[in-house]
């Protein structure tokens, strides 16, 4: 439903405070039958062109319901970037390190660049980017094209448990059943086909390597430019063959294995494309495994990638966290439990790797080129640590660690003190241009954020020093950026972009809201490290312009007094500062409550993005009203819709903070956060109609 639909509820008062973690530990009633909960929830898609997710968190095989790519899906990892030469007149030294030419201080100006700089301008935006490592698809005789109609009587489903995604369907009237699963522990596929298609050679497999190309506004697949890239066989033998890939600077290599009476030809049509066919059998098997580094050696076969894949997801699924809702007597408790189970499988397979992801994960190449964007890290891996499962989010949250150097490039650059994180970049750490690039904010306290919640997880000497230069180096950033009022003593963030980024203000509420949860949680730090306060920190922290509130209610900015009428959408910053975040001196509850209640009826959520609905799920659970918690989970903006695979979706493409926010959102609600009431499940409404069992979840800050 459309949260304008819902009525102003009566202000409730706020609910008696109990200690940290007084929420129930385990679900009532027994363990809950983990394999039901997940199985119920296995993806059935007979659309012939939606493509679904397999991958192992670092990679990602993204498949049609051929089972192959036979229609365009793309092969990704957080490895394959590749970037395009410079324009002509630029070297390498010439490229800002940092990704913009701006010196001194932040002005409400943006990040301008030099004239005469459009070519290095445009090639930074978008350099590097992912690029597709190779379509495998479905063909038929001499690689004569397959089109969707051609594929008939189409069954396709994902079992979760096993990570096996199985089709079936016909072609000329002939059954094709195809198998398909990625390598939980390398890069690899591997298929079984069964058709006698495959036996008259009326059905070949296609490996294709294409360039990837920027056209229309999005990122393609370009098989018309072969001389801009190479494809060299380095090693060939009866049953496998090692490929060489050069596309200008960036390099990686390919090895495919296929079953006894393969066979692998060069297709005439193009030096990058193979054709794999086995007539004479009435099925071909092989192993397709992509690497940064080196042809590996030996690659996995067959049985054992299906057999690996099926041990890793049956150990996903029993480990971790798990919330069972089937118990409810309210009728959405099947989709919101479906995105609930189809959200930790997407995450699990886009989000855990070697860097952040992209918005569109590892599903598609955005129009960002698949940047990380450092203001949605939060979004895309905060959930791991109230699930069980922070050691999946742990190579992407080192980003801070790697990113280091650039972030106090960054700040000396600009004439700040300390660690000063980018925006929009790849895995080198330099900034996208853009024009909030640098007064985009609210990036900036998340590595504390994450700090603490590894602390929480792990309250030892190791976490603290793991973590200190980055908790020390952010701290004094956000002490140094504050102006202060000479006349006042207040201290401004002043410009500043607040993450409905509706342009650069002053003392914005989420962002005065999080610097003081960040300055506040750096000084716990220094404590527990056995260090003295920092008096900067502390001077600021206090001095700090109060959060903007009118007649009680918060408002964007003090400058943007029309919130709630010409500003009512986007990301709702306002319900922000007592949700996602803790209480806290400066954030009156009163004011946070009535804040929810005024958004909840004014707000156009269709015009808002998926992490959104969370966000203020979040807020009304600590605020006291989880029945607007509920609502907006299941609410049919068009901006909250959930795809037959569990992807969020706005648009065309996935949004994958929509599912980790929701993750964070609904573990919340079942296991509660500090100071949550004291009964189980306190964020979910206690009126018989929500039986919410849960295990192995972990209450929020």
């Amino acid at each position: 439903m459309n949260l304008k639909s819902l009525p102003l509820l009566t202000l409730l008062p706020l609910l008696a405070l109990t200690a940290r973690g007084a929420a129930p530990s385990s679900s009532p009633a027994g363990k809950i039958d983990r394999h039901a909960l997940v199985t119920r929830h296995n993806i059935q898609w007979n659309d012939p062109v939606g493509q679904i997710p397999l991958g192992n968190g670092n990679f990602c095989f993204n498949v049609d319901a051929t089972g192959l790519q036979t229609f365009g899906a793309l092969t990704l990892s957080h490895w394959g970037w590749h970037s395009f030469p410079l324009p002509p007149g630029w070297t390498a030294d010439q490229v800002p390190p940092t990704g913009t030419f701006q010196k001194g201080h932040n002005t409400r100006a943006g990040d301008v660049y030099p004239k005469n700089a459009e070519g290095i301008h445009s090639w930074l935006r978008s350099n590097p980017h992912m690029m597709n490592l190779g379509q495998i698809s479905l063909c038929g005789t001499s690689g004569t094209e397959l089109h969707p109609e051609e594929i008939t009587e189409v069954s396709r489903s994902l079992d979760l448990w096993s990570g096996v995604q199985t089709s079936t369907y016909k072609v000329d009237g002939k059954p094709v059943r195809v198998e398909t699963c990625v390598d939980p522990s390398t890069d690899a596929i591997a298929v079984r086909i069964e058709s006698p298609l495959v036996a008259s050679g009326d059905l070949q497999v296609a490996l294709d390597f294409p360039y990837p190309a920027f056209q229309n506004g999005k990122w393609i697949s370009d098989f018309s430019q072969p001389d801009r890239h190479k494809t060299e066989v380095v090693n060939r033998g009866s049953s496998r063959v090692d490929f060489h890939r050069a596309l200008d600077a960036t390099n990686y290599y390919t090895s495919l294995a296929w079953s006894a009476g393969g066979k692998l030809t060069p297709a005439s049509i193009s030096p990058h494309r193979f054709l794999l066919s086995a007539k004479g059998r009435d099925g071909l098997s092989f192993v397709c495994s992509f690497s940064p580094d080196k042809t590996p050696d030996p690659i996995p076969g067959v049985a054992q990638v299906f057999d690996d894949s099926s041990s890793h997801w049956e150990n996903f699924w029993n480990t971790g966290g798990a919330i069972d809702l089937s118990g409810s007597k309210d009728p959405r408790w099947f989709e919101l439990e479906r995105r609930i189970v189809l959200s930790q499988y997407l995450t699990a397979v886009n989000s855990a790797g070697s860097y952040p992801p992209g918005e569109t994960g590892l599903m598609s190449i955005d129009r960002w080129g698949d940047h990380f964007h450092m203001e949605m890290v939060w979004w895309h891996e905060a959930h791991f640590a109230l699930w069980g499962r922070w050691a999946m989010a742990q190579k992407a949250v080192a980003c801070y660690q790697h990113f280091i150097p650039v972030a106090r490039e960054l700040a000396a650059q600009l004439d700040y003190q300390g660690l000063e994180w980018p925006k929009a970049v790849g895995p080198e750490g330099r900034i996208m241009p853009w024009l909030g690039a640098e007064v985009l904010l609210w990036k900036e306290p998340h590595p504390i954020f994450f700090a603490e919640l590894d602390y929480r997880l792990h309250p030892t000497r190791a976490t603290l020093e793991k973590w200190a230069n980055i908790v020390a180096g952010t701290a004094t950033y956000m002490a140094d950026y504050p102006v202060r009022d000479d006349k006042t003593g207040v201290y401004h963030l002043d410009p500043v972009m607040p993450p409905s980024e509706r342009g650069i203000s002053r003392d914005t509420v989420f962002d005065l809201a999080y610097w003081r949860f960040g300055l506040d949680t750096a000084q716990k730090w220094r404590e527990r490290m056995g260090l003295p306060r920092d008096p900067h920190w502390d001077d600021v922290r206090k001095h700090l312009a109060p959060l903007p509130e009118n007649d009680g209610l918060y408002l964007l900015s003090p400058e943007w007094t029309d919130t709630y009428t010409n500003r009512a959408w986007e990301h709702p910053d306002l319900i922000g500062v007592l949700g996602m975040l803790p209480p806290m001196d400066g954030v009156d509850a009163e004011t946070a409550h009535s804040t929810v209640l005024k958004v909840s009826k004014t707000w156009n959520w269709d015009r808002c993005w998926g992490w959104d609905f969370p966000w203020m799920a979040m807020a009304a659970a600590r605020t006291g009203e989880p029945g607007i918690a509920v609502d907006v989970l299941l609410s049919g903006s068009i901006k909250n819709h959930y795809d037959e695979r569990g992807a969020n979706t706005g648009g065309s493409n996935p949004y994958l903070p929509g599912n980790g926010g929701l993750l964070y959102a609904v573990a919340m609600m079942a296991a509660g956060w500090d100071g949550a009431p004291a009964r189980h499940a306190p964020g979910f409404p206690d009126n018989g109609q929500w039986n919410v069992r849960w295990e192995n979840l972990k209450p929020a800050p």
